[in-house]
């Protein structure tokens, strides 16, 4: 009887204790992301704006901690990412591929966030681009937020265009705008036989087909449509533009040395390029400014973006707290504020991008800004489009890019052409 009672306090003893360590011991989440840019440029720290949040959330959070595993490679992070889900391994938090979203929410593999984001009071999805929020729902639910993002504009050489008494296009302007001004500024200045003054540089198929409202993909990616009256328009419109440079290659060193007119660059390629101003005073200096891209005549003035996603694990066992982290990351106006320097992207929060405080910060982390204005940055982010997500998107369009740069050298049929091309991308996406 006394044994009994001895081991039965013992129990309890025990278990009081296990309680009181259960329940006070440090909380753990675990963040999952990639080393390096997300936009494909140069980036210093990668970590700053993850270790900055991290910083803030456990500051509101005593007794809880966040770690993350650095040096992972963006080209390695599916593959990495993949494994830990497999494994049941993966962390509460994740920065999601575009390329494996879809998949990812159809199979459970992200929490559901639409019933905690209808129930946090201190939640406004309202204050997001439509778009770049849109971006992270699959079939109409939610499963990621974003936290960056960036879009791309055209640039305009403004000394050049000054200099052949040109005016700068307004956002409304046309393809025929852009093809009557780049016929105007391609030319020989120095009359040795060859052009050496060019309209553009880098302005592909694809930004064309965005402004003309080219939908080329299914929404499930099975199928494309490369035959439509918008994509001859493209390639029409493509093969006038390659023609005013006659054959001859325009060149980035080209555009550094002060001799294009146009280039489109995302935001990101705009704030890694700036930096560097050795490349305008090695060639001659000259002014810039942007403006949105050129309307198709099927299409508007709009843009492609790209948006960094992060979604919480559907086994995450401290759900309330990666929402917390989610949204600090995602959410807060401070950390969103410093997507502006500690990061090459744009922040996705429509007041954060359209406050004077941003544009400061802009200008004293980019050199040069001073024309980069944030207001015609944000119109351009309010009607934009977002990549499609299916898995061999980008495999897609690399073909594409090939065989539509035969297609512009050749001088067969364009119609049987693209019809050729339809063919041959469909075989590859239905393999």
């Amino acid at each position: 009887m006394k044994r009994g009672f001895a081991l039965y306090l013992a129990f309890l003893v025990f278990m009081t204790c296990f309680l009181g360590w259960y329940l006070t011991r440090p909380k753990v989440l675990t963040v999952g992301l990639f080393a390096g840019s997300n936009w494909n440029v140069p980036e210093g720290d990668s970590y700053a704006l993850l270790e900055e949040g991290i910083k803030r959330f456990e500051a509101e959070h005593p007794g809880v901690r966040v770690k993350y595993v650095s040096g992972i490679r963006k080209d390695d992070y599916s593959e990495w990412l993949a494994e830990r889900l497999l494994k049941g391994e993966e962390p509460d938090i994740f920065v999601v591929p575009s390329q494996d979203f879809d998949l990812y929410a159809s199979i459970g593999a992200l929490l559901p966030l639409d019933r905690v984001m209808n129930k946090d009071a201190d939640f406004d999805p309202s204050v997001y681009y439509p778009k770049a929020l849109e971006d992270g729902r699959c079939k109409g639910i939610s499963y990621a937020l974003p936290v960056g993002s960036v879009t791309t504009l055209m640039f305009v050489n403004k000394t050049l265009l000054a200099k052949e008494g040109i005016p700068i296009p307004d956002n409304t302007w046309t393809w025929q705008d852009f093809l009557r001004i780049c016929k105007a500024v391609t030319k020989d200045t120095n009359g040795d036989g060859r052009l050496d003054q060019f309209g553009v540089y880098d302005y592909t198929w694809r930004k064309a087909a965005l402004t003309n409202d080219a939908r080329i993909f299914s929404e499930d990616g099975k199928s494309a449509d490369f035959s439509s009256q918008n994509m001859e328009e493209v390639m029409r419109f493509m093969a006038e533009l390659h023609a005013v440079s006659q054959g001859q290659e325009v060149t980035a060193k080209d555009f550094d040395m002060g001799k294009v007119a146009f280039r489109p660059f995302t935001f990101a390629e705009y704030r890694t390029y700036k930096p560097y101003p050795w490349r305008i005073k090695k060639y001659s200096s000259f002014e810039w400014d942007c403006i949105k891209l050129p309307a198709g005549p099927s299409g508007s003035n709009s843009s492609i973006m790209q948006t960094m996603l992060v979604g919480i694990s559907a086994r995450s066992g401290e759900q309330r707290l990666a929402w917390e982290l989610l949204k600090t990351l995602c959410y807060d106006p401070v950390i969103q504020e410093m997507v502006l320097t500690k990061s090459q992207a744009l922040p996705v929060r429509r007041d954060v991008v359209e406050s004077d405080r941003a544009q400061e910060l802009l200008m004293e982390t980019t050199p040069g800004s001073e024309k980069m204005d944030l207001k015609t940055v944000s119109e351009v982010m309010v009607d934009c489009m977002t990549e499609p997500k299916f898995p061999r998107y980008k495999e897609a369009m690399n073909l594409a890019d090939n065989r539509l740069y035969h297609v512009l050298q050749e001088n067969s049929s364009l119609s049987n052409a693209l019809s050729q091309v339809q063919k041959e991308i469909n075989m590859y996406l239905q393999r």
